[in-house]
């Protein structure tokens, strides 16, 4: 089984205490509400053993003239004694309020449990995605955001059926089992004992209706699991799929993959299926059997005529709540199941977050230093190990090397999004760890190879929610960039509608506006992380023509693929296997005929090198 589908496979216990005591802590800001629902639940529970006896007073003491029982004292005094009229007022007087009461309660019980189950739904979302925005990136490194989405979503979903019809609810129907329990022993014992006489089976059909659900259910969240996998994976390539020819292959694959969810739906179907009408053939049985010892015992006068017929309305009612309590296990099952994961989520501890007692940092210089840094992703296989580098404010440093050699993991560290595992990352001598975060990244702008742009507009990707940032600020940032032109002949300028991922927007385009979100931050520090990698020679040429600018006066950090990027870098650090191996200026690098020189030829290979003129 995929590891990415295991989580999906384990449904867990039907009922676990301790989950269920965590869920319930949801419900403490609205405790009011809850009592309010426990309230109209009681009494509606209370209201459902009511008309079968009104039916059996109207019976015995009007409508049976071998009967005319005498009313209970405290009805005698509310109704006539006249059959006529005593009819009437069973009807107008008793059993329509009862039926009214019934309708606001069963009202106000499925309004406040809807209610319960959105505003608990409304604060577990947020709780979860503000402890995923404060998650590590290693945690991401680890988990698919399929994953993680569907614990927001389809999850939360589930725990929404708990608390609006799942364990509110069961209270209510243990509550109108309770009530005609009550009645129909108080009424006859010995029908309501014969009608009892088919609850084990009831109980047998339960337990195998249970296997079977459980089962289909536990395929059902893989077959599904496996749709919304394949389906973003197919969906995010599709030029690839296209391009060679697969669309027929790709369609087989996800009708197999739909018919499993199918088959394993049309086995909960059939589970459905069989389950509610037996409960219903029981219930007919136990119909059928109190009509036959109903019908003889009130021949014999052991019961009236108005008993028996409350008794197969009693009936009735007695078995519904039964088939609801089955269902409300398979609402409970799954409830427990997508608590499970959900916690696990939220149980993740944040490993990097800001220290017990925050060092300030005010008039940032843009010193940097890594002192001594090893650091490994996992398995302590090291990426980086034992760099020293420092950068001095308004240094521009360009980190060049193979892929893999470690060049990225330096911006990673130093915006402390993993934790170093020996040395020191200092930003004017301050080791990053005892710093606010928010402290720390506000000082930087960084531009990444791909660059991402949400959805909203233009001057919301440049401003990305910092209001301090003018109208101008933005204008001058695009202008900086060589982004303007294009962004006034837009439509809609800066205010020009862009789509998931600026889908809309070429690469180029989308690498400027995230140049021009960098530098409208005005940050101490850039980090420009493989930036012009994915630009044209046109593009690149804007931009290069920009930075020459805009790196005068600001702590850079440069890590280029492109060599002639960062030619005019202050110094050039040349990263391999994790160790940083050569630093100086491009020319000084290029006489000594080392690793940045073997990257040159390799890079210029199909071009005249330049002649480097000694200084010897």
């Amino acid at each position: 089984m995929p590891e990415s589908f295991h989580e999906e496979e384990i449904l867990g216990k039907a009922y676990d205490s301790r989950l269920m005591w965590r869920l319930l802590r949801y419900l403490r800001p609205y405790r009011g509400v809850v009592a309010v629902a426990f309230i109209a639940i009681l009494f509606y529970g209370i209201l459902q053993a009511v008309p079968p006896y009104l039916l059996k007073l109207e019976v015995d003491r009007y409508l049976d003239p071998a009967s005319r029982r005498q009313l209970p004292h405290f009805l005698s005094r509310l109704l006539s004694p006249h059959p006529l009229t005593g009819v009437v007022e069973i009807a107008f007087l008793l059993l329509l309020p009862c039926v009214l009461l019934s309708f606001f309660f069963e009202f106000g019980q499925d309004f406040a449990m809807q209610l319960i189950g959105q505003k608990v739904m409304y604060d577990l979302r947020n709780e979860i995605f503000a402890h995923l925005q404060r998650l590590q990136l290693s945690y991401y490194d680890r988990n698919p955001v399929g994953r993680l989405v569907t614990r927001v979503t389809t999850d939360v979903d589930v725990l929404n059926d708990l608390f609006s019809s799942g364990v509110v609810a069961i209270f209510g129907d243990f509550f109108t089992l309770l009530s005609i329990l009550v009645v129909m022993l108080d009424v006859s014992w010995k029908l309501a004992l014969l009608t009892f006489a088919v609850l084990p089976f009831i109980v047998l059909a339960t337990m195998a209706f249970r296997r079977a659900v459980r089962e289909s259910y536990r395929r059902i969240r893989i077959a599904i699991a496996r749709i919304n996998a394949y389906l973003q994976e197919r969906l995010t390539g599709m030029a690839t799929l296209q391009l060679f020819n697969r669309e027929e292959r790709s369609f087989e694959e996800f009708e197999g993959i739909n018919g499993n969810y199918m088959k394993a739906y049309k086995d909960s179907i059939m589970a459905y299926g069989l389950f509610y009408p037996t409960v219903e053939l029981l219930g007919m049985v136990a119909i059928a059997i109190i009509i036959y010892k109903g019908g003889l015992m009130s021949l014999h006068g052991a019961v009236t005529i108005g008993t028996a017929m409350a008794f197969i309305q009693y009936s009735q009612r007695f078995f519904r709540p039964i088939q609801d309590l089955s269902d409300k296990y398979n609402i409970l099952q799954a409830a427990m199941a997508s608590s499970e994961r959900i916690f696990k989520v939220l149980d993740t501890p944040v490993t990097i977050e800001d220290p017990a007692r925050p060092e300030p940092l005010r008039d940032l210089e843009g010193r940097v230093e890594f002192r001594n840094v090893s650091f490994a992703y996992q398995d302590r296989h090291l990426v980086t190990e034992g760099v020293s580098l420092s950068i001095e404010p308004g240094e521009t440093v360009a980190v060049v090397g193979h892929t893999g050699a470690g060049k990225t993991t330096l911006t990673n560290l130093l915006l402390r999004f993993y934790d170093v595992l020996e040395g020191q990352v200092l930003l004017d001598g301050r080791d990053v760890r005892q710093l606010r975060l928010r402290d720390l990244r506000k000082n930087f702008g960084m531009v990444l190879q791909d660059p991402f742009l949400f959805s909203g507009t233009i001057r919301s990707n440049i401003r990305m929610g910092s209001e301090w940032i003018t109208d101008q600020a933005v204008r001058e940032a695009a202008r900086s960039v060589n982004i303007l032109n294009f962004i006034e002949r837009l439509p809609g300028g800066f205010d020009e509608p862009v789509r998931e991922r600026g889908v809309t927007l070429s690469g180029g385009q989308k690498q400027l506006l995230s140049f021009a979100r960098a530098l409208a931050h005005d940050p101490k520090i850039l980090i420009l992380d493989e930036a012009t990698s994915s630009v044209d020679s046109e593009t690149e040429y804007l931009i290069r023509d920009a930075l020459r600018r805009l790196l005068h006066g600001r702590t850079s950090l440069v890590i280029a693929h492109r060599l002639s990027t960062i030619q005019n870098a202050s110094k050039i650090v040349v990263m391999h296997k994790g160790r940083i191996r050569e630093v100086g200026t491009h020319r000084e690098l290029m006489e000594k005929l080392g690793i940045y020189f073997k990257l040159y030829q390799l890079q210029y290979k199909s071009q005249e090198l330049p002649v480097v003129p000694s200084e010897r």
